[in-house]
């Protein structure tokens, strides 16, 4: 079904993480490594790699240097981090550096399914606790700045309505899937929305959107 690369340096970990794969992602091909230059090495040469569940803190990571360079010498392959680390700071600068989603190692193992699927699925994923966390601290800096909201309007007026009816199912946590049903549109046509937004919001990718985003009244905009 999938072929996915564990990374980690502790085996009981590896060896959980396998049981909820292969629970829930029947058929799966594992390959684990347990350094970063064992990682490296498998990701050149093996280009049917599905996903790489990276840990932060084994041997020649040196943090998100670790990442950096995995996603430099394959770019192709989406890498999500599995840590002890969930760090709001963190987490936020691991989707920066690339990363597709971050699980933490705490995480309850029907949340990590989840978070597993809608990964598979194509989507970014982002433990719930820290969206809310950066919600309210956008929140805050709005309440103590000038109003001003995240997104400047301009921006958003650039939307069009098609494209902010996605976005705002974006930040309802919808998958591109979920929302291609809820709008009657074609997958691919909500992946080139996405796209499209992205592009004019000036973020890199569907996280910073759904953060930048989360606490717009889009009736307001909608109503044009």
């Amino acid at each position: 079904m999938y072929k996915i690369l564990i990374a980690d340096d502790h085996p009981l970990f590896r060896e959980a993480i396998t049981h909820v794969i292969r629970s829930h992602f029947e058929g799966s091909e594992l390959i684990e490594t347990e350094d970063l230059e064992s990682t490296l090495s498998q990701a050149q040469s093996d280009d049917e790699i599905d996903l790489i569940l990276l840990d932060l803190n084994m041997p020649g990571m040196q943090g998100l240097n670790g990442l950096i360079t995995l996603r430099n010498e394959a770019p192709t392959i989406p890498v999500v981090i599995v840590s002890a680390e969930d760090d709001k700071q963190i987490v936020l600068q691991a989707i920066t550096c690339g990363a597709v989603g971050f699980i933490s190692k705490s995480s309850p193992r029907a949340q990590m399914t989840e978070a597993l699927q809608q990964i598979l699925n194509g989507n970014v994923y982002l433990p719930p606790d820290i969206i809310r966390q950066s919600t309210q601290d956008t929140r805050h800096k709005r309440r103590n700045a000038s109003g001003a909201p995240e997104v400047p309007s301009e921006l958003l007026m650039s939307l069009t309505r098609r494209q902010l009816l996605v976005l705002e199912r974006m930040v309802k946590g919808e998958s591109n899937k979920q929302i291609a049903y809820n709008l009657n549109i074609a997958e691919t046509t909500v992946k080139a929305h996405v796209s499209a937004i992205l592009s004019k919001l000036g973020v890199h990718n569907r996280v910073q959107a759904i953060l930048a985003a989360s606490d717009i009244d889009f009736s307001n905009y909608l109503r044009r």
